[in-house]
């Protein structure tokens, strides 16, 4: 997967409140959805040097300048590290075919597809800062997608997010609620996410995730998902 593709995955199952393009370079609104819209991404067309016009016009949305830097952007990275940009949340992707994860469904009333999310999977996800803004890029997804929401012990546990695009499906924010953490069902939720997907026609499933949440890799490599790639993102401390 290219750079681009990638890029394009994302702001197609998680999308930025608006997109400009600005000398070559991608500007996102994030309106505080978090970096993953907020992020400016280069372009074939873009001249690295001048990124400062990047910075400029995201300064001009009143957000703060950030970057994502994506496999192979060595020579951005290496302009904006000499101009103190320091490194922020490196992020893995993570793939694996469909059919390799929807093979059994989760246990009777352990999951169930809603969409719009209910009152209880916004609560979860607070829990987790998933917070309004972070509801909306959800709702600004056009397409299929859907929530799962997962259950313990007959009490609302889990919950997470899925849209598709170009036949993957894209899962985002997966939140279990602390007291049921380590029980399996951040297993359950994607597979049956993963059932969803291959109703839906798609081949693929993917997940972004930060290097360091351990707990969550070691889930993903051991449902059988491959990291083929990542990001990180840089961002200058203000003074």
């Amino acid at each position: 997967m290219t750079p681009e593709t990638l890029t394009s995955l994302i702001d197609a199952t998680w999308p930025a409140k608006s997109l400009h393009d600005v000398d070559g370079w991608t500007i996102r609104e994030g309106a505080g959805g978090g970096s993953r819209v907020s992020a400016a991404t280069a372009t074939e067309r873009s001249d690295l040097e001048k990124y400062p016009t990047a910075v400029r016009a995201m300064r001009e949305l009143g957000q703060t300048p950030l970057f994502m830097v994506r496999a192979g952007e060595d020579e951005l990275d290496a302009l904006l590290e000499s101009d103190g940009y320091i490194i922020k949340d490196p992020v893995t992707y993570y793939t694996v075919p469909t059919d390799l994860l929807a093979v059994q469904r989760p246990p009777a009333v352990t999951c169930f597809q809603v969409w719009p999310p209910l009152a209880t999977q916004v609560e979860i996800w607070a829990q987790g800062d998933i917070d309004a803004a972070r509801l909306a890029v959800m709702h600004r997804v056009n397409g299929a997608k859907t929530t799962v929401l997962g259950r313990q012990n007959d009490t609302p546990a889990g919950t997470a997010f899925a849209a598709i695009h170009n036949g993957t499906a894209m899962f985002h924010a997966i939140e279990t609620a602390t007291a049921f953490r380590r029980q399996g069902l951040g297993r359950h939720m994607l597979t049956a996410l993963s059932f969803w997907a291959k109703e839906q026609g798609a081949d693929t499933v993917a997940l972004l995730v930060t290097r360091a949440n351990v707990g969550a890799n070691a889930l993903y490599a051991s449902l059988g998902m491959t990291p083929v790639g990542g990001y990180h993102y840089r961002i200058k401390p203000e003074t």
